[in-house]
């Protein structure tokens, strides 16, 4: 565990990691100076659960320089990046509950570490530390919260459920919603860092195989972009109609899981939900098949099916272990099943996280100004934040835009415009 000790020969590796992808992160930097002039989270407890990575570390860094008094734990056992957790103790002060590779024991312990901070907001990525909460502390620590922001699909998800169960008990900003997040972050930076993490796994080569990307929302679109560019022969598997003809017009094939099992050299799941690999389809597997999982839960490979009809299993690199069938197939399941981009590789560039953590870091300043006026229910970030967010990103790329004249404006919101 990791309860706010120092590492020194950590920190220096890691603090140079953090000043590297601050450098790349021009949008998150100026809010940060405009924090420290400013100072609008003075006086607030902030606990995360997010990945411990070098973007992660510019962005408390931000909410510090804003005021917030914060502790960091994970928000998923295998991505967490030591020395970064290191420097941001030993160099920064804040307090990282975390260490890569935690069995799941820990993980909750440095769960409830965080929340033991009694904190006046929250930042989740996944909703651990959002659902258990309300689960073991509604009538104690719960009581403080005045709200909290969500970074991923899969929390909003079941932030979403909590809201509709008449559960949710504080307002959460969803940071997912915002264009300048799942339009970039999702598309971008999920579709080249999941290829990342399977060529640091593997060291296979992407192009001529038939890669099968399942599910076919932002994070797979970009998968799918990406091992297409890559020399792939993706296949797509949806359940959504709509993302099935989408995916189609995009020029990829699109089939049901078991038909293309036989054949399905790669398969990365990046859907959200349950089994979607599952026994049956592990019965029709090529030999020497790899899957693996980009969703932010294991749960999308059925891993307990897969060591169940196992005669043995090995790790034979690090992040790949081979299952071998009773007939003698092999199945090599990457990073336990977990995110294989923050797992075997470091996660999204941090030119796109940089918009991210900026609606991270803006929506936590929204909540201090506007929680009393929210109801507990799953919001989005107004549009002129979101708008605000671009134009800082685009300054920071020397790019301008035209602008609207008044006599465009006029000719839009009227509704005699036209011939």
């Amino acid at each position: 565990m990791r309860f706010d000790i120092k590492d020194t020969s950590l920190a220096s590796k890691g603090k140079l990691r953090v000043e590297w992808a601050d450098n790349q992160m021009p949008v998150l930097k100026s809010i940060r100076e405009r924090f420290g002039r400013e100072r609008p989270l003075a006086g607030k407890k902030l606990s995360c659960c997010l990945h411990v990575t070098t973007e992660t570390a510019n962005l408390v860094r931000t909410l510090q320089e804003g005021g917030a008094d914060i502790v960091l734990c994970a928000s998923n056992p295998l991505s967490t990046q030591d020395d970064v957790a290191a420097t941001l103790v030993t160099d920064y002060g804040i307090p990282v509950f975390a260490i890569k590779g935690e069995d799941r024991e820990t993980y909750y312990q440095h769960l409830v570490a965080a929340i033991e901070h009694h904190p006046d907001l929250t930042q989740d990525d996944g909703a651990d530390l959002v659902g258990l909460l309300h689960q073991q502390y509604a009538d104690t620590i719960l009581q403080n919260v005045i709200g909290g922001t969500e970074e991923t699909t899969t929390g909003v998800i079941r932030l979403k459920s909590m809201e509709r169960d008449n559960a949710l008990r504080f307002p959460i900003i969803a940071v997912n919603e915002s264009e300048t997040k799942h339009f970039f972050d999702n598309r971008y930076g999920t579709g080249q860092s999941t290829i990342d993490g399977l060529l640091r796994a593997t060291n296979v080569l992407i192009c001529g195989t038939n890669f099968v990307v399942c599910g076919y929302g932002w994070c797979g679109k970009g998968l799918a972009m990406r091992a297409k560019g890559m020399g792939a022969n993706v296949i797509v598997t949806e359940v959504d109609p709509i993302k099935a003809i989408e995916a189609v017009m995009d020029g990829f094939r699109v089939m049901k899981l078991e038909q293309a099992m036989p054949f399905a050299d790669i398969i990365i799941t990046v859907t959200g939900d349950l089994n979607v690999v599952d026994q049956a389809h592990f019965t029709m597997a090529k030999n020497g098949l790899i899957v693996a999982n980009s969703g932010h839960f294991n749960d999308e490979i059925n891993i307990v099916a897969l060591e169940s009809m196992a005669r043995s299993r090995r790790t034979v690199r690090d992040y790949v272990v081979e299952y071998v069938l009773d007939d003698g197939r092999r199945i090599f399941l990457l990073a336990e099943g977990r995110l294989l981009n923050l797992s075997a590789a470091e996660g999204h560039p941090a030119v796109v996280m940089d918009m991210s953590f900026a609606n991270q870091a803006l929506g936590t300043e929204y909540l201090v100004k506007n929680a009393a006026q929210l109801e507990a229910k799953v919001h989005v970030l107004p549009r002129e934040i979101d708008l605000a967010i671009a134009g800082l990103k685009l300054k920071s790329m020397g790019i301008e835009i035209d602008e609207l004249t008044p006599e465009q404006i006029k000719y839009l919101s009227s509704w005699q415009s036209g011939t």
